[in-house]
């Protein structure tokens, strides 16, 4: 890993946040689906934006620094990637992960890090909440899991093709969701069916994607909490996609113990999270 040497480079990750919040209201207000038509002026997102031209003036020009689009002449354009993933309804978008999740959500509580880190959080009553409290808010819960299920579908995908679940038959999903990482793994696995955990007010909403993937008859939810309740034996995989770091470092060798002891001999324990280097160099 490169080791920063110029001011330049800690500038760039002071101000990083400006270049999120930029994307973040480009998904917004739209500008990446509206450029999927065709390329656009100033004044025509203006228009379909119902924003002022001089603020989508100055939005636009940070998209082009930052290499979402490109500009040639006074038209606007979107850039590869900003086609591929950030427009809604192309087979690999993942803008309301970004949009609601990532903006909506984690955004804000990224500005309690400090508190957290020296403490005070605690004596304040900023401690962050955990996910039992937060998914018992059916609107917080409809909000984070819609936007996650939406982050989740292109790595499930890329699950589906890199693991060999072929002889498997039955999946465990711990925490998982609307149950993305489930449609994808069963879609690739015609003999797979899958019991996804998660709170109540998740598991209400999974049900919904899960029917309109066509397979509520292969996937099925438990309401429950992944750290208390008990989980079904006999599996062939048990699968724990973001559920570490979304618990206390306390609660993970319990985890990995559940998770052995409701596997098959020879099964498949398959973890899909944030990781270290075990040497905590980097990730």
């Amino acid at each position: 890993m490169k080791l920063i040497e110029e001011a330049e480079e800690i500038s760039q990750i002071a101000f990083g946040f400006m270049a999120s919040k930029a994307l973040f209201a480009a998904l917004h207000v739209g500008i990446f689906t509206k450029l999927s038509e065709k390329p656009k002026r100033i004044s025509e997102l203006a228009v379909e934006a119902d924003t002022p031209e001089n603020r989508i003036q100055t939005l636009m020009t940070a998209l082009s620094a930052l290499g979402l689009v490109a500009r040639e002449g006074d038209l606007y354009s979107n850039s590869p990637g900003a086609e591929a993933f950030l427009v809604e309804g192309a087979k690999y978008d993942f803008g309301d992960y970004l949009r609601l999740q990532i903006d909506r959500q984690m955004f804000p509580i990224m500005t309690g890090l400090e508190a957290v880190v020296t403490g005070e959080a605690a004596t304040t009553g900023t401690v962050i909440e955990s996910y039992a409290d937060w998914m018992s808010d059916p609107a917080e819960a409809r909000l984070y899991s819609e936007s996650q299920h939406a982050g989740s579908l292109g790595p499930g995908r890329t699950a589906a093709r890199l693991i060999d679940l072929s002889g498997a038959k039955r999946l465990m999903d711990v925490g998982g969701g609307t149950g993305a990482f489930s449609i994808r793994l069963c879609e690739a696995n015609p003999d797979l069916q899958a019991t996804v955990l998660d709170f109540p007010n998740v598991a209400e909403l999974g049900r919904e994607y899960v029917a309109a993937a066509g397979l509520s008859d292969r996937i099925t939810f438990v309401g429950g909490n992944a750290l208390e309740d008990d989980w079904p034996a006999g599996q062939d995989v048990v699968l724990m996609s973001y559920l570490f770091n979304g618990v206390p470092g306390e609660a993970i060798p319990d985890l990995t113990r559940r998770a052995f002891e409701s596997l098959n001999p020879g099964g498949h324990f398959l973890v899909h999270d944030f990781i270290v280097d075990d040497d905590r160099s980097g990730p």
